[in-house]
């Protein structure tokens, strides 16, 4: 189905990534974004309605059909669950509690983990700052393909297959690619998941219980939220490798398709980068940029010039601090 991708290795620079200088220069030009750096309080609030909804689905789904329960599972929980893990994102940066109440910030993110199923928050946010810091990193930034993914998925229906499993790879890329050591606070989000998850499966059944990590996996996979994976940094158009999304999605994502202007200003929520990108559009406006994720993935599939490979990266120079 398609003709085999041409592309048989990534796009190598040996230039550093452009948002610290980019940032630099926009602080000079406009230092009243500083005053957008500050936490989301709002945030907190979101969080904890968004978990009480999902507990309401996880009662309300208990006693429907198989079919039923699949179903809304893509309808429903599948958004809201993708959305938590933006959620969780945001955490990761500090958006909740600020900066100065990281680990206030770490049992939060937990907290906002117990409906996705799966122990995530702390060691995204563990290899997330990695990729902040070291964006195209080789053997750092796990957001980068395997070689094997750039190998294989090189027709139209294997990048179809990729785009459905999407999930795994990214659970077992940092295994693969950056393995580290866990920490402690990495086996309590796992212990607290698997306590939240057997209190599921015991007071509404394996129904709910299923209904939640399907939810979370199906989210993540053929889904529209799940463009973004694919919209931030896949090298649509050669020399760029961070694109932003100015459409109605962020609503829903906590405005994670204003990538390039998080990647610039990352301690920036969310919630204050419609105003960054308003303060300084100079920088911005004529950068590439797309209004829809249905069609970012549609066009990975079809356009026989992209696959896994199509992702800038870059040798490090000097000494690297990872968290």
């Amino acid at each position: 189905m398609g003709n085999v991708v041409a592309r048989e290795d990534f796009e190598w620079v040996y230039t550093d990534q452009p948002h610290a200088d980019r940032r630099k220069e926009i602080l000079r030009k406009h230092p009243e974004i500083k005053t957008l750096m500050k936490p989301d309080y709002n945030l907190i609030w979101i969080v904890v309605l968004m978990v009480f909804v999902q507990l309401v689905t996880f009662y309300l789904v208990k006693d429907l059909d198989w079919k039923w329960v699949l179903f809304w599972s893509y309808a429903f929980h599948s958004c809201i669950s993708h959305s938590m893990t933006l959620a969780v994102h945001e955490i990761s940066h500090n958006s909740a509690f600020g900066n100065a109440k990281p680990l206030w910030n770490r049992w939060f993110g937990m907290f906002a983990n117990l409906p996705l199923g799966f122990p995530y928050s702390v060691t995204f946010k563990r290899y997330h700052m990695d990729h902040h810091r070291y964006l195209g990193g080789n053997g750092i930034d796990v957001d980068i393909p395997t070689n094997f993914e750039g190998w294989f998925f090189c027709t139209r229906f294997r990048k179809l297959i990729w785009i459905i499993l999407q999930p795994l790879f990214y659970a077992i890329r940092p295994l693969s690619i950056n393995p580290k050591p866990i920490s402690r606070l990495e086996i309590i989000n796992l212990l607290v998941q698997v306590l939240f998850d057997v209190v599921i499966y015991y007071y509404f059944g394996v129904k709910s219980l299923l209904y939640m990590l399907s939810g979370s996996v199906l989210g993540m996979g053929v889904h529209p939220i799940s463009g973004h994976f694919v919209a931030e940094h896949y090298m649509f158009l050669k020399g760029y490798e961070t694109y932003s999304y100015y459409g109605p999605l962020n609503m829903l994502t906590f405005n994670v398709g204003y990538h390039n202007e998080h990647h610039d200003f990352p301690n920036v929520p969310g919630k204050h980068l419609p105003a960054l990108k308003e303060m300084a559009s100079e920088y911005y406006d004529n950068l590439p940029q797309y209004k829809s994720w249905i069609k970012v993935l549609y066009d990975f599939v079809m356009d026989d010039t992209i696959s896994p490979y199509s992702r800038v990266k870059r040798h490090l120079k000097g000494e690297v601090e990872q968290e």
